[in-house]
C-alpha cells in the first residue's frame, strides 16, 4: 500500500497488540493452574509438557497479534514481507526451543523410569535436544530464503575431517551411547573397575561418566576407558547380594555348639540392623584346618552394597561378645621357634628355624634347649 497510515490504522493495530498482550498473560494464568494440577499426577511427561507450553503460547500470542497489526497498517510490499518473515523466524524459534524441552523432558523421564533411579541419563537428553535445535535452524534459514543444500554438503565435506580430529570425543560419545543401550550400567549402579575405581554411577554424559565413591568425592571416568575395563556392577541383576565373613575357632570347640550360637548371632543380626535381608537363608561352611584354628565362612544376605559395611560391623561384635561368654576360644596365631646348640658355625642359622638374638649358654650345662612356644 501507497496510502499515508490513519488515526484509525494505528488504533487498530494498537487492539492487535493489547489483545495479544492480554491473551498472553490470560494463557500464562491457565498454564500455571494446569501446572499446579500435572503436580499432582505420577506421571511427570505432563509437567514437561506444560512447562514448555507456558514459553512458546504467550510468546505465539504476541507474535500473532503483531503479525495482525502489521497486516492492518498500510504497509509497502517490501517492509510487508520483512516484517512477516521475522515474525515467521520469532515463532519458528519459539516453537524450536519449546519442542527441544518437551522432547528433552520426555527423554529424561523415559529414561529415569527405565533405569528406576533418580539420576538421570544426560547423553540421550543432550543428544535430543542438539537434533531438535538443529533442525529449527535449517527451517529458519530456509524461512529466510537462504539454501541450506550447499551448507549441508559442507557439513558432510567438514564432518570427515571433524570426526578424525575428534576422535576419542566421538569414541566416549559412541562407548556412553553403547553402555547405557546395552544396560550394562545405568546411574544409581554401584561398580568397581579393575583399575580400583568404585562409587555409584551419578550421571552418564556424553564425555564421561561421574562415580560417586562412598568418600563423597566424585570420580570421573571417560566413557572409552569404562568401554574398555572389567568392571563389576553389584547392582545387576539385581539389588540385593551375599557377603562373606571369615571366622575361626579353636580346635578344641564344639563345632556343633559353635554352628548353633553362630546361627543365633546371625538371627539377631538379620532382625535388628537395617539393610539385612531376613529373609535370606544364611550358611555356615567350615572349610580350613589352619595352623592354629579351624576357619569356617558366614554368608550373609545384604539389600545393597554399601550395606555391608554396617552388618559386618555388628556381627563381628555380637559374635565376639557371644563367643565369650560361651567359652568359644577364638586363637591367636601361634609360631614355634626352635634353639639349638650344634656345630654350625658362627652365626649360622640351621634351615626351618628362626634367627633370634644368641644367648650365652653355661659350659657346665650342654645340650638342648627345649622347644619355647611364643603366643
Amino acid at each position: 500500500m501507497n496510502r499515508t497510515p490513519t488515526l484509525d490504522d494505528f488504533m487498530l493495530a494498537g487492539i492487535a497488540l493489547a489483545s495479544g498482550l492480554l491473551a498472553a498473560f490470560l494463557l500464562r494464568i491457565l498454564l500455571r493452574w494446569l501446572g499446579k494440577h500435572a503436580d499432582r499426577t505420577r506421571w511427570s511427561g505432563d509437567d514437561v509438557m506444560v512447562d514448555a507450553l507456558r514459553s512458546v503460547l504467550p510468546w505465539s500470542a504476541v507474535i500473532g497479534s503483531a503479525a495482525v497489526a502489521g497486516a492492518v497498517l498500510p504497509l509497502t510490499h517490501t517492509v510487508q514481507h520483512q516484517v512477516n518473515q521475522t515474525l515467521q523466524v520469532l515463532i519458528i524459534l519459539a516453537v524450536t526451543v519449546s519442542a527441544a524441552r518437551v522432547i528433552a523432558g520426555l527423554v529424561r523421564a523415559v529414561t529415569n523410569s527405565r533405569s528406576g533411579v533418580a539420576g538421570s541419563a544426560t547423553i540421550f537428553v543432550n543428544i535430543t535436544r542438539i537434533l531438535v535445535l538443529a533442525i529449527g535452524f535449517l527451517v529458519m534459514l530456509q524461512t529466510l530464503g537462504i539454501s541450506i543444500a550447499p551448507m549441508l554438503t559442507a557439513l558432510g565435506v567438514g564432518g570427515l575431517a571433524v570426526a578424525l580430529a575428534l576422535q576419542d570425543t566421538l569414541a566416549n560419545l559412541f562407548a556412553g551411547i553403547h553402555i547405557l543401550a546395552s544396560k550394562t550400567v545405568q546411574p544409581g549402579d554401584y561398580i568397581k573397575l579393575s583399575s580400583g575405581e568404585e562409587g555409584y554411577v551419578e550421571d552418564i554424559n556424553w564425555r564421561q561418566t561421574t562415580v560417586r565413591a562412598l568418600s563423597n568425592n566424585l570420580v570421573v571416568i571417560p566413557n572409552g576407558q569404562l568401554a574398555k575395563t572389567n568392571m563389576t556392577n553389584f547392582m545387576r541383576p539385581e539389588q540385593e547380594l551375599t557377603i562373606l565373613v571369615q571366622v575361626g575357632v579353636g580346635y578344641d570347640s564344639d563345632l556343633e555348639h559353635v554352628e548353633e550360637v553362630t546361627m543365633e548371632v546371625i538371627a539377631e543380626v538379620m532382625t535388628d540392623i537395617t539393610g539385612a535381608i531376613p529373609e535370606h537363608e544364611p550358611a555356615i561352611r567350615f572349610h580350613t584346618f589352619g595352623d592354629s584354628r579351624i576357619g569356617f565362612t558366614v554368608i550373609l544376605g545384604v539389600g545393597e552394597f554399601s550395606d555391608q559395611f554396617r552388618i559386618k560391623h555388628e556381627f563381628i561384635k555380637r559374635l565376639h561378645k557371644r563367643y565369650r561368654a560361651e567359652g568359644i576360644r577364638i586363637p591367636a596365631p601361634t609360631r614355634t621357634v626352635a634353639l639349638q646348640q650344634g656345630s654350625l658355625p658362627h652365626g649360622a642359622v640351621p634351615q626351618g628355624a628362626v634367627a633370634i638374638p644368641q644367648q650365652r649358654i653355661p659350659e657346665d650345662e650342654p645340650g638342648e634347649v627345649p622347644s619355647t612356644r611364643l603366643d
